[in-house]
């Protein structure tokens, strides 16, 4: 009963990914099959080997990736803990004149 508090459910679903490394762009983008939305707390898993590239290139790989659904409790635990770290942004002052 608590871990589904906790946890909720879990599935496997496929995954498209996109490296790209060169002086233009460095990234890794994850791309779930079927527009699965996720929510905060929610955590995916992508299956399968490290993946290195060459420099200057960009590849495109196919895996399969594991969803598991936060729990209630959970996903309030992380809206209230994201709520005070967005409040830290807001501890800005500005001074009407020059820095003495």
């Amino acid at each position: 009963m608590v871990r589904s508090l906790i946890s909720g459910e879990s599935f496997e679903l496929p995954c498209t990914i996109t490296v790209e490394q060169s002086p233009e762009a460095f990234h890794a983008h994850v791309e779930l099959a079927d527009e699965v939305d996720i929510q905060p707390g929610d955590k995916v898993r992508v299956h399968g080997a490290p993946i290195q590239i060459p420099f200057g290139t960009r590849q495109v790989f196919e895996r399969r990736a594991t969803v598991t659904r936060a729990g209630p409790l959970k996903r309030a635990a992380i809206k209230i803990a994201a709520y005070f770290d967005l409040s830290e942004l807001y501890e800005v002052s500005f001074n009407a004149g020059r820095i003495k």
